[in-house]
């Protein structure tokens, strides 16, 4: 599992969405910037805090040119009842095998029992421009990603 650094290149990734439909992340090169986030489990108290903040800012988010994106291990069923119960208007890919997470090098906490929870800004040329790991602290996931992505909206005007 490779750790990725700002200024890497983004994996490209291939999941399927809660609506069963395919997902990559080249989809998006040279369109919007992507604000991935890598959580534990849907309808849990962190998980679910932290989809409902980006649900509650991702008109922000969205303004400033970018496309939320959430990817956990559970299945594309799972994913729609969480969307659907939570409200949220963006992307959850079923990513049951851990391929994008260890494509991306999202490290387990608790020894390794959960699955982590990381926030990865890509631009539109595909490259990392932020990446922040807290598996308890979850208003950072939302609030720095949003700086970010408010940062580069700026340089491109």
């Amino acid at each position: 599992m490779s750790k990725l650094s700002i200024g890497d290149q983004a994996p490209d990734f291939s999941l399927l969405n809660q609506q069963d439909q395919l997902v990559k992340l080249s989809d998006y090169l040279g369109k919007k910037h992507v604000v991935l986030y890598f959580y534990p489990k849907d309808e849990t108290p962190g998980c679910t805090k932290e989809a409902c903040g980006f649900r509650d800012r991702y008109e922000a988010f969205t303004d400033a040119g970018a496309e939320v994106i959430g990817v956990s291990a559970d299945s594309v069923e799972s994913h729609k009842l969480f969307a659907l119960n939570r409200r949220l208007p963006f992307q959850l890919l079923s990513d049951p095998k851990n391929q994008a997470r260890k494509s991306y090098g999202v490290a387990g906490s608790l020894f390794g029992l959960l699955p982590g929870r990381e926030t990865f800004i890509i631009d539109k040329s595909g490259k990392v421009r932020f990446k922040f790991a807290s598996q308890l602290n979850i208003d950072p996931h939302i609030d720095e990603a949003l700086k970010v992505i408010e940062g580069l909206a700026s340089e491109e005007e």
